[in-house]
């Protein structure tokens, strides 16, 4: 069992991350799916294949609270590495996937190999995280989403998403301007009392 279970890391890191949409600006009416102006920039999006991005990453719920550094390096659209970190920059856990293949290392070396990486996760981490939509949310496409919303810049703005009884609600607070697309800076899970989320200081496409 990995030690994220037993308890939290990266606590200093909890206020600054919850606190982050807090100052931002209010979001208006937001433009219609439909637009020609959204499927651009979903097509602008799925261009992108390689990239990496760094950031905060928190995950709450009544059973354990997680916080840490984490670093998303993605090559192509079935090979992409994540990385979460403590406050001494050691790492708490590796999480590699190449095709249906999905290796995970522990803080103390320990593989494990699987070929559900979102299973994996929460079978040793205690995490229920929708990782597969996760990738999509997390560049701003509603993955498979079963309705969604956009903002005023015809971007991602909420999503539900059912999977096995659980609706998740998605809630992109910003978006990163300094790159090309632009792509979400503050992003919100929830399902019930659990609350994910994810706050991208970088983002480097490659």
């Amino acid at each position: 069992m990995l030690n994220l279970r037993r308890g939290a890391f990266l606590v200093p890191l909890a206020s600054l991350l919850l606190s982050a949409c807090a100052t931002l600006p209010s979001q208006g009416p937001g433009k219609s799916p439909d637009s020609p102006q959204w499927k651009q920039h979903v097509n602008e999006v799925k261009q992108v294949q390689a990239f990496q991005t760094r950031g905060a990453f928190a995950y709450i719920s009544q059973r354990q609270n997680v916080y840490a550094r984490y670093n998303w390096q993605q090559s192509a659209s079935d090979r992409y590495r994540l990385i979460l970190t403590n406050p001494l920059g050691s790492t708490e856990m590796q999480l590699d996937t190449q095709g249906q293949t999905v290796q995970l290392v522990d803080n103390t070396g320990k593989r494990y190999i699987s070929n559900n990486a979102t299973k994996m996760i929460s079978e040793l981490t205690g995490m229920n995280i929708p990782l597969e939509n996760l990738r999509q949310w997390m560049l701003g496409l509603p993955g498979t989403a079963d309705s969604f919303t956009l903002n005023d810049h015809y971007q991602l703005r909420t999503a539900t998403y059912q999977q096995d009884g659980q609706t998740w609600h998605v809630t992109i607070n910003d978006y990163k301007q300094d790159v090309t697309p632009a792509l979400p800076a503050d992003l919100e899970l929830t399902a019930g009392n659990l609350r994910i989320k994810l706050r991208m200081d970088s983002w480097k496409l490659q």
